[in-house]
């Protein structure tokens, strides 16, 4: 998914701050159901961040346009594992595993199913 850096982006010097990455990492994830015409809460549930893995290379700046590319790393029972990477052209500047879990609307997690687990598969194995 591409992005581009606004103003609401940066700090005063003009760089991205950091926990936008993040920012930038989730509107990529949603994207992929959005881009299926679904949302990403589920009949059964959501997901929500559990573990984060994170490494910054390099700075964005104000106006660059940046790549999201997400990768499927594992699926479990009630969890999945992203490798989601952010690029200004072949310059990868950000890098995060990410651990999701599949949780109820009450909060609790719970096993993903089988109808869902293809589902991501679709979306993220690349």
């Amino acid at each position: 998914m591409k992005i581009r850096v606004y103003y609401e982006d940066t700090d005063t010097g003009g760089v991205v701050y950091h926990s936008n990455y993040l920012n930038f990492c989730e509107r990529a994830r949603s994207e992929e159901f959005f881009k299926k015409g679904i949302s990403p809460i589920l009949k059964e549930g959501h997901f929500i961040a559990r573990k984060l893995e994170v490494d910054y290379f390099a700075s964005a700046k104000l106006g660059d346009e940046l790549l999201v590319k997400t990768n499927l790393l594992q699926i479990n029972g009630a969890s999945f594992k992203l490798l989601q990477e952010i690029y200004k052209g072949s310059k990868k500047l950000f890098e995060m595993k990410i651990t999701l879990v599949h949780i109820s609307f009450e909060g609790k997690a719970q096993k993903i199913s089988k109808k869902t687990k293809e589902l991501i598969l679709v979306l993220f194995d690349t």
